[in-house]
């Protein structure tokens, strides 16, 4: 039931079902498609606990719920059936780049065979180790079933890419996995070791002569060959009567991508394949010290914003044409460095509630899940997120160094260790990988431990967190509204009553300014105007909401005077509203005043005036 509230309430806030044009979902984020983004109601899904964050990257809107995205995501196709991707063509008026086209395309091929993908690459990083270890036998009955599962999906790739990419391009997926049917055949893969032998004739489609190509485990002739098959199946359904259409279509598709992709598709496909395989192994041959510090540096920022899907099919690419990539073992760090930065924060802290938090990222970010890491720990925390990137890039420098490849494709975890096993078994790549991992995780730990949570009891007018000799240790807020002051429990609304977002009180508004209660940064402004939200420079985040359920006016009867993102000062007007005509349109003017961050604190307390004015002391905070 939990599930099915929460793809309800992220239906709501993307705009509906009509305001979704597909759905897919990776390791812990729905991505979704929008027609139109604006519809999207990013404050409220930011605001629901069963949401970790939104961002909007790639062309697609993404909702982070964690590792249950795959319930929720069922939940949604039960609800409103987002299973069934449209095509990729923009439709007049879209805005999308290209790199946001491109990327959009990538994850929705591979991301809905992410999980077996990733499970086929672990079981043959164990395979790789038993053999090593000598726990196996590579003649023994138990491997070769064990490789036979491990391998099967590597080797008919092409199938599985074929439905994919069918269903993204908004074909028929059938047909393009047949399509790539054909490129992994018995006869042809008979017919290109045929091709290989000393004095072998060639043979000829019409008169064309054919190049038989080894298409088992390739990626990109497929993807390709599916493109160009659901361009032509919209031509032939309108040339061909409906009672002909659902077999003279395929035949048509079949009869004519095929021949075209062993003709030509497919040569030019992997003639880039390789050219791209070997720029990359160039560029990585120029310093592999400096490119892995890069990726292990950069890598979290590129998965913040979903731009690590544009490099996947380059991983693998070179699994397919090289057989090894070396660019997977460069983000160990990077990973493990987010996850070494929230055990730091966890060690360090004395929120409980940030402790479990950062305790249940870290065993996530081991495992390949970082998402919870990042976003609930060090991103917000700022300098353990940092600091993961340095340990990621220090990392990743190392293992460049000793030019550690992978042998198989899967997740970057704990179990990409047992991944880059070469098949003459432990060597130095094995061991350097370990010591970058170590290194990245270790460093990122420390740093977090010693460095990465600013205190938040910095004075009023304090120029410096490192001041020798405080006066005050318990922050003062100013009040920003003159009226009544009343307690939380009082007002009319169960969800600022309860405390769920924060402690603090209410004030009933004796006129219509509000001005800011502290020195500060305006993070969120509403486009109704009703509801605001400043971070102090002691880190003290406020949300200030006028009235009860003023949303509902859309901006009427408020006049902002600052934008979200301006700096301002103790006393400075932020925003003007007509009291008496808010009131007369039957709205509770009552103002919320609350810290949001409240559980960084032992208590947040009243000073006990009433009524007060603008600028009098109203809360005071007490650290931990």
């Amino acid at each position: 039931m939990k599930y099915k509230e929460l793809a309800s309430e992220v239906l709501a806030g993307v705009g509906g079902r009509d305001n979704v044009k597909s759905l897919v979902h990776c390791a812990t984020r729905l991505r979704f498609k929008l027609h139109d983004s604006s519809k999207a109601d990013v404050q409220a899904l930011k605001k629901n606990p069963g949401i970790i964050m939104v961002v909007e990257s790639g062309g697609q809107f993404q909702v982070v719920v964690g590792n249950h995205v795959s319930e929720v995501y069922n939940s949604l196709n039960v609800l409103a059936g987002l299973d069934d991707p449209q095509p990729t063509d923009a439709k007049k008026g879209d805005k999308e780049n290209l790199l946001s086209h491109f990327i959009d395309i990538i994850s929705g091929i591979f991301t809905p065979i992410l999980g077996v993908l990733a499970a086929s690459g672990i079981l043959k990083g164990f395979l790789a180790l038993s053999l090593a270890c000598g726990w196996l036998l590579e003649s023994s009955g138990t491997f070769k079933l064990l490789f036979a599962a491990s391998d099967a999906l590597f080797y008919f790739f092409p199938i599985i890419l074929g439905y994919t990419a069918g269903k993204k391009f908004g074909g028929n997926a059938f047909v393009t996995m047949a399509i790539g049917g054909a490129l992994t055949h018995p006869l042809m893969m008979t017919a290109f070791d045929a091709s290989q032998q000393v004095g072998a004739q060639p043979e000829y489609f019409l008169g064309i002569p054919i190049t038989f190509i080894n298409y088992s485990s390739s990626v990109i002739p497929i993807i390709f060959a599916a493109w160009i098959s659901c361009r032509l199946e919209p031509w032939f359904n309108r040339l061909f009567h409906s009672a002909l259409r659902n077999y003279v279509t395929p035949l048509m598709c079949l009869v004519i991508t095929v021949p075209l992709t062993f003709l030509l598709i497919g040569p030019v496909a992997i003639w880039f394949s390789h050219l791209l395989a070997n720029g990359y192994q160039t560029i990585y041959a120029f310093n592999p010290v400096i490119a892995g510090a890069f990726m292990g540096a950069l890598w979290q920022v590129c998965v913040i914003f979903g731009l690590h899907w544009g490099l996947v099919p380059l991983m693998v690419n070179n699994l397919s044409v090289l057989g090894y990539d070396s660019m997977v073992p460069l983000l160990l760090p990077a990973v493990m460095g987010q996850a070494g930065a929230a055990l730091g924060v966890m060690l360090r802290t004395r929120d409980s509630k940030l402790r479990v938090m950062a305790g249940s990222a870290v065993t996530a970010g081991i495992f390949g899940v970082t998402e919870p890491a990042v976003y609930g720990v060090t991103l917000p925390y700022k300098r353990p997120f940092v600091f993961g990137c340095v340990g990621g890039a220090l990392g990743g420098a190392v293992i460049g160094y000793f030019q550690t490849a992978t042998y198989s494709f899967g997740l970057v975890s704990v179990f990409t260790f047992a991944q880059i096993i070469p098949a003459s078994g432990f060597n130095a790549t094995v061991w350097g990988a370990i010591a970058g991992t170590l290194l990245g995780f270790l460093f990122a730990a420390i740093a977090s431990y010693l460095f990465g949570i600013v205190p938040t009891a910095r004075l009023e007018g304090e120029e410096s967190l490192t001041s020798p000799t405080p006066v005050n240790r318990n922050p003062v807020l100013f009040s920003p509204i003159a009226g009544e002051v009343i307690s939380l429990e009082q007002v009319n609304d169960a969800t600022f009553a309860s405390g769920l977002l924060g402690k603090g009180v209410a004030i009933v508004p004796s006129q219509g300014r509000l001005v800011a209660p502290v020195n500060g940064t305006v993070v969120s402004l509403f486009k109704t105007r009703h509801a605001i939200g400043i971070e102090s420079d002691e880190g003290i985040q406020l949300l200030i909401h006028i009235g009860i359920d003023t949303v509902k006016l859309d901006g009427q009867h408020f006049t902002a005077h600052i934008a979200e993102g301006a700096r301002v000062k103790t006393g400075e007007l932020l925003i003007e509203f007509d009291l008496a005509a808010i009131q007369a349109a039957g709205f509770d003017t009552t103002t919320p005043v609350i810290v949001s961050n409240s559980d960084d604190y032992i208590d947040v307390l009243a000073s006990g005036e009433s009524p007060v004015q603008e600028r009098a002391p109203l809360l005071t905070l007490y650290p931990v």
